[in-house]
């Protein structure tokens, strides 16, 4: 949904993201940005805006579509590493936490949007029924069991849910090791305020995804995990009951980027955007509200 590129000397990398302005305005960036300032400011290992020599921390470029803006950004050092250890799952779970401790308590001037049931059920919900004209029960399904997660929610004391800015994608696509196993985060672009407990979730997709690649059994899931939410209870409480909520909070999840793909095809220009593509989403949702429960 930007264009990426690196910049590099012979001293030091960054990242230059130029955003779609379709996809963010100019004050969700500057949101993005002020976010990024205050986990910087708070001891957050994160790649973070740089400010050129006149103080602007976003940059406005012509383009044939019109102004798009970009940002540089420091570069995270190290590298991704998709078999995280048991070692990384508590490094991940701390440093978490940490970043929370700081979210929690913060209050952006440029607010971004917030990740509630109107925005992650009832509304991808809505927007998503054309697209599934060609498979009917898909759309059954998605309709029918978003109402009872939102039910389900609704019996919950939400209320006394641990509130804040979360990243929503934590996967380990977003965050780097280096060599002494220090984890920086980056790509905050959806971030915006929620229930904290929506970034232990994300998390729980990567869990979910090396399941099915039989690279996980369930039983070394649930262990990671484990280590996992305890790493973060080190740092910051949570409860169960927002660690059981894990699975509504994952339904809402799968729901929301499904609808952002469908309200973006054009931006994307992603050709596997149709009725394969749905019946074969569709099938993920359903075996993940099946395995997660077995891990929390």
């Amino acid at each position: 949904m930007s264009d990426t590129y690196i910049l590099e000397n012979q001293h030091a990398k960054y990242i230059l993201k130029i955003y779609r302005d379709s996809h963010r305005s100019l004050h969700e960036i500057k949101g993005e940005i002020e976010l990024l300032a205050h986990l910087k400011a708070g001891g957050a290992k994160v790649a973070h805006a740089i400010a050129d020599r006149n103080g602007n921390t976003y940059q406005e470029f012509n383009a044939a579509e019109g102004t798009r803006h970009g940002v540089l950004f420091t570069y995270a050092p190290g590298k991704t590493i998709m078999d995280l250890t048991e070692k990384h799952m508590a490094i991940v779970g701390y440093e978490m936490a940490f970043n929370h401790n700081i979210t929690s308590s913060v209050k952006l001037s440029h607010e971004r949007k917030p990740y509630t049931i109107d925005t992650t059920l009832t509304q991808p919900v809505a927007i998503l029924e054309p697209a599934f004209k060609d498979y009917p029960e898909g759309y059954t399904y998605l309709k029918e069991t978003a109402a009872q997660v939102a039910r389900a929610l609704q019996d919950l004391n939400t209320d006394r849910f641990n509130y804040g800015y979360c990243h929503y994608d934590y996967l380990p696509k977003n965050f780097h090791f280096d060599e002494y196993d220090t984890l920086t985060l980056f790509d905050f672009d959806f971030a915006g305020p929620g229930w904290l407990a929506n970034d232990l979730m994300s998390f729980t997709v990567y869990l979910y995804f090396y399941i099915t690649m039989n690279k996980k059994t369930i039983e070394e899931a649930r262990r990671d995990f484990s280590v996992f939410v305890d790493a973060y209870r080190k740092v910051r409480p949570i409860t169960d009951e927002e660690i059981n909520a894990i699975p509504l909070l994952g339904f809402m999840f799968w729901t929301f980027y499904l609808g952002f793909q469908y309200q973006n095809f054009d931006d994307w220009s992603n050709t596997f955007f149709g009725p394969r593509f749905l019946r074969e989403r569709i099938a993920t949702i359903k075996h993940y509200a099946e395995i997660i429960p077995q891990l929390i």
